[in-house]
């Protein structure tokens, strides 16, 4: 089985695979970290694509459902002059917004080490229901449970209703990634590290911020960090948090946890940052995600 189930959306990024959860799933999988994705999909060419790409880099999709009720969602991203994206979302509803609790595989979710999830499948049920059926079955088998809110405004009905699906997922997680804007948007403060403070919760053991080609930040209850970007050419940004994310969930599984000394998480969040610039490099997330011999061999030539 997997060591790291990645739960909820996948989407066609037109005419791309994508979506946050099968973009870190398919990242795990290209660091060699054994990878699953849990979600619904359209019993649609469109579905049968994204699975395909999935398993084409190694993700088990065995726990992929496909729906009858409704199509595969698609989203069309477009890239600015400064290779970031615009998004504009076909979710009417989508299959993976249909998702109940009892078409979540707990044998899968018990069996893993480590449980992700993004709060998009937050945003209404039945699909909320069955985020959160999951996430706590993870909870009670013992998995660190990571989280990345991934915020799309465009999906909820308002900037309140975002904000309150953001912090239900805060509220079940032991690690968060969370980008800096996404952190000032649901704090409204600009300084990350006191933000990032603020929305700390009782089950919070470790954050992480992006912030773009400044890398990033992360707090842990005793110690925080700061950790320098890459300077890279930029393609497309599309999935390069995502892609941080694999590389940060790669590490932790590696250590077996959240180390203790602040130097082992420099060193994850070094990976994890390194992971994200390259995958802006090329076009696409998926097809941009590198393997773990690529990451490491740049990681060798930034050192010289």
């Amino acid at each position: 089985m997997a060591d790291v189930v990645a739960f909820g959306e996948m989407l066609i990024d037109f005419e791309a695979a994508g979506g946050a959860p099968a973009n870190v799933a398919a990242g795990l999988a290209r660091l060699g970290v054994s990878s699953a994705f849990m979600g619904m999909v359209g019993d649609d060419p469109f579905g049968a694509f994204l699975a395909d790409a999935l398993v084409g880099v190694g993700v088990d999709v065995s726990t992929v459902r496909f729906s009858s009720e409704a199509r595969t969602a698609l989203a069309f991203v477009s890239l600015r002059e400064d290779g970031e994206r615009e998004f504009l979302f076909y979710r009417s509803p989508s299959a993976d917004m249909l998702m109940r609790p009892e078409d979540v595989d707990s044998g899968a979710i018990r069996a893993a080490r480590v449980f992700h999830f993004g709060s998009i499948s937050l945003i209404a049920d039945p699909s909320r229901a069955s985020t959160l059926h999951a996430v706590r079955g993870a909870r009670e088998a013992g998995l660190l449970v990571t989280y990345d809110p991934n915020l799309r405004l465009a999906l909820w009905p308002d900037a309140e209703a975002a904000r309150q699906g953001m912090r239900l997922g805060l509220a079940e997680a032991d690690v968060v990634k969370i980008g800096d804007e996404e952190l000032a948007f649901l704090t409204g403060c600009n300084d990350p590290v006191a933000a990032a403070r603020s929305i700390w919760t009782t089950r919070t053991r470790l954050i992480a911020i992006t912030r773009g080609k400044a890398g990033c930040l992360w707090l842990t209850a005793s110690a925080q960090g700061a950790v320098p970007g890459f300077a890279v050419v930029t393609v497309d940004a599309t999935g390069a948090g995502d892609a941080f994310t694999a590389g940060l969930i790669s590490g932790l599984v590696r250590t077996q946890g959240i180390p203790q000394n602040p130097s082992e998480i420099d060193q994850i969040c070094r990976f994890a940052n390194a992971v994200g610039a390259l995958t802006t490099t090329g076009r696409g997330a998926i097809p941009s995600l590198p393997a773990r011999a690529a990451v490491n061999a740049f990681l060798s030539e930034q050192a010289q």
